[in-house]
């Protein structure tokens, strides 16, 4: 633990000096009664007041168990955590204020823990590392839940700290007994990788110390600390008793070397392989590494989206081609594809028929680490899909002893090979590339703006910064257009698609980005910012920058096309979808919203002519460190 010669307030002189302005107050209010009672006729004299009681010294708590875990939370290194602040964790906050000085970590003051949690979510896709978030007992949690289970399902680190009270004896009467539970990480059990109630503060150290391995750990996912009230706040009797594991660096699992030989031999021997990436690379040097093994076998790639794994300028890039990729293909590298049957099957709605788009003799392999960690009841696990070689090993990791087996199993004669493939590739990559922009052409000068055109503009003004589109799954057409060659460039979407989650996640993201010089920018849909509109407030207190640009369809469109599917089959009219879909009558005016919330805003925006003009005024704004926010009306996709 810090001593107290190294608080920025010194916490002895800081308690004695609130006693004192306690007695202090006392007596004045003594002498203030004393004297209203002398002005009344016929009263009797003021009775000489007592002596303001004062506070023994006993009943100073020097060091709190929430001292020790600060330091706890610093040593792990977490630079931040996100609070909807509450009492199941007020001696903690307390700590991390007063006796961390509140940096490492630093408290990010959010109005929903449900927004708290998805920040911590964007920051660790963005950064790399988890960030921390702190809730509040029951009702805390159960608000948190939808954004653990968009984390868990993104597969990203994260560490959530939840206050609860254990020993009934100790529980204050009323809201406090409502707010704790016997075994509160029950709530979210099924869709976090590990979780723990430590029952001294040792046992917290050690707890949190494994929490931030497993978390870190392919498959990562979030974990859970419930944190005891009293474990908190009553007085540390032993300090320096009290130790902190050492940190210990983490290697990631790799594929089995033989299997790997096995899967050269398959991809080498190919004549038209296909690699698809999902969740793969977390670095620019996996990124590097695919491109190494893509061009080793002159394979296209089609990079599925939950992260960027391969540059869009590249020319084996093929990622808007994949059903006749698939249709083709006699040898199909998976890298942590979350649903390899649905991307390599046809499923028609509502009907329910499918049938398979690749060739009958295919040979899959699989190289993922989602076969080690599943959950028996959410399933996010996907229809089952057979593979021919199922490799266990994290992507990233696997990759290089990969690469080294194909190239050992490549001869000149399958080399020469390679490249006239590879030729073949990048022309139908160029032709993909042609048809993409002319697509994008069509209803360019429309009203309600078109999506090509959101996407467009945007990129006309961000083109020559340091960028990065912190959600990019809302809009294919970023990813159709826009030149993407680093890896922090495009960070996926929001892992289970929960409503809520993308604004907040784009705000956590932006955060990571602020101290990178990266200029963070979204296309934010309207119903999803809605559910939780206050982390616009969290931005502009924080003064996180980002640029918000909202896709202001003014409805819940995929299911307004739900609701016309089933009207279509029941022979019912489609007319009356939108009852129940759209959000109109009266229309969200989003500037005003943010603008309430201290966010610079401008719009509606109706007319495509000037959206070029107001994007430059948003830049403007971030680029001197405050977030912004451009209300535009759109067509629906």
């Amino acid at each position: 633990m810090q001593s107290d010669n190294e608080n920025k307030i010194d916490r002895r002189s800081f308690l004695k000096g609130a006693a004192a302005a306690t007695g202090a107050a006392v007596a004045t209010a003594s002498k203030i009664a004393a004297a209203a009672d002398s002005t009344v006729e016929g009263a009797k004299p003021a009775e000489k007041p007592k002596a303001a009681t004062k506070l023994p010294s006993e009943t100073f708590i020097t060091h709190p168990g929430s001292d020790f875990m600060a330091d706890v939370l610093k040593k792990i290194g977490l630079q931040y955590i996100a609070i909807n602040p509450a009492a199941g964790f007020r001696s903690l906050q307390e700590s991390i204020i007063n006796y961390l000085g509140n940096k490492n970590p630093e408290i990010i003051t959010c109005l929903h823990e449900e927004s708290a949690t998805a920040m911590a979510h964007g920051y660790a896709k963005a950064s790399g590392k988890p960030m921390a978030v702190m809730v509040h007992g029951t009702v805390g949690l159960q608000h948190a839940s939808m954004a653990v289970y968009n984390a868990y399902c993104d597969r990203v680190p994260m560490l959530i700290f939840g206050g609860n009270g254990i020993d009934a004896e100790t529980r204050r009467p009323g809201v406090e007994w409502i707010h704790s539970a016997q075994d509160p990480a029950a709530l979210v059990r099924e869709f976090v990788k590990w979780d723990d109630q430590p029952a001294s503060l040792q046992h917290f150290a050690e707890s949190t110390v494994r929490a931030h391995q497993f978390t870190m750990t392919a498959p990562m996912a979030p974990a859970f600390i419930a944190i005891d009230m009293d474990l908190q706040e009553e007085e540390v009797e032993h300090p320096e008793k009290l130790k902190i594991p050492k940190i210990s660096r983490l290697i990631q699992p790799q594929g089995d070397t033989s299997a790997l030989r096995d899967a050269a031999k398959l991809l080498v021997n190919a004549q038209k392989p296909l690699i698809m990436a999902d969740r793969a690379v977390r670095s620019q040097q996996g990124v590097k590494m695919l491109v190494e093994l893509a061009e080793s076998l002159g394979s296209p790639v089609v990079d599925l989206g939950s992260r960027m794994n391969f540059p869009t300028t590249h020319d084996l890039d093929c990622t808007f081609m994949k059903q006749s990729l698939v249709r083709d293909a006699d040898v199909i590298l998976l890298l942590e594809v979350g649903d390899p049957w649905g991307n390599l099957n046809s499923f028609s709605d509502p009907y329910k028929n499918y049938r398979a788009i690749h060739k009958p003799d295919v040979k899959v392999i699989s190289i993922s680490m989602l076969d080690i960690a599943r959950s028996s009841n959410y399933q996010d696990l996907q229809r089952f899909m057979p593979s021919d070689l199922a490799i266990g090993g994290d992507a990233e990791a696997t990759l290089p002893d990969l690469i080294d087996a194909v190239k050992r199993a490549t001869t000149p004669e399958r080399k020469a090979a390679f490249a006239e493939r590879a030729n073949a590739v990048a022309k139908m990559h160029h032709e993909m590339r042609a048809r993409d922009k002319e697509l994008a052409a069509v209803g360019f000068d429309a009203t309600p703006i078109s999506t090509a055109r959101l996407s467009a503009e945007m990129w006309n003004v961000i083109k020559n910064e340091k960028w990065a589109l912190v959600v990019s799954d809302r809009m294919p057409w970023a990813r159709r257009l826009w030149p993407i060659t680093e890896h922090y460039q495009m960070l996926g979407g929001n892992g289970g698609y929960g409503l809520g989650g993308y604004a907040p996640i784009a705000v956590g993201a932006a955060l990571a980005n602020k101290e990178k010089g990266i200029i963070s920018v979204t296309f934010q849909p309207d119903g999803d910012m809605m559910y939780a509109p206050g982390v616009l407030w969290t931005a502009a207190h924080h003064k996180i920058p980002l640029l918000m640009l909202m896709h202001n369809n003014r409805c819940y469109h995929q299911e307004i096309m739900h609701v016309q599917r089933m009207a279509a089959i029941h022979n019912r009219p489609q007319a009356n979808a939108r009852i129940g879909t759209e959000i109109t009558d009266p229309n969200i005016d989003f500037a005003k919203v943010a603008q309430g919330m201290g966010v610079w805003a401008e719009g509606p925006i109706t007319d495509p002519a000037k959206l070029g003009a107001a994007l430059r005024r948003a830049l403007d704004v971030v680029k001197k460190g405050q977030p912004a926010l451009l209300d535009v009306i759109c067509q629906p996709r």
